[in-house]
């Protein structure tokens, strides 16, 4: 079974926030994608709701994941997402995966 870990971020913006969210998401995305245990960091949006977005990460390892999380870029978004949006964060395991 792989060890890798997926994590998928729905971010809903607080109103006239949504701009704001898309440029600080996007900075996220080039330091998160540069980290050595990522796979994956994508940004989608929502087609019926333009203020909610989709974060889509793939990490080799919780090792990974914990690294991710020890970063200069994860603090400063853990410490200022919440000014921007709405955040549910959903952490999966591998079942059956390709």
């Amino acid at each position: 079974m792989s060890t890798r870990v997926k994590t998928v971020g729905i971010l809903t913006g607080h109103p006239g926030k949504a701009s704001e969210l898309g440029a600080f998401l996007s900075a996220m995305r080039v330091h998160s994608r540069a980290e050595p245990g990522n796979l994956r960091w994508d940004i989608w949006r929502d087609k019926a709701n333009p203020d909610r977005f989709v974060l889509d990460e793939l990490y080799v390892d919780d090792a990974a994941v914990a690294a991710h999380r020890d970063t200069p870029h994860f603090k400063d978004y853990a410490a200022r997402i919440g000014d921007l949006a709405d955040r549910t964060p959903i952490t999966l395991d591998p079942i059956e995966v390709d």
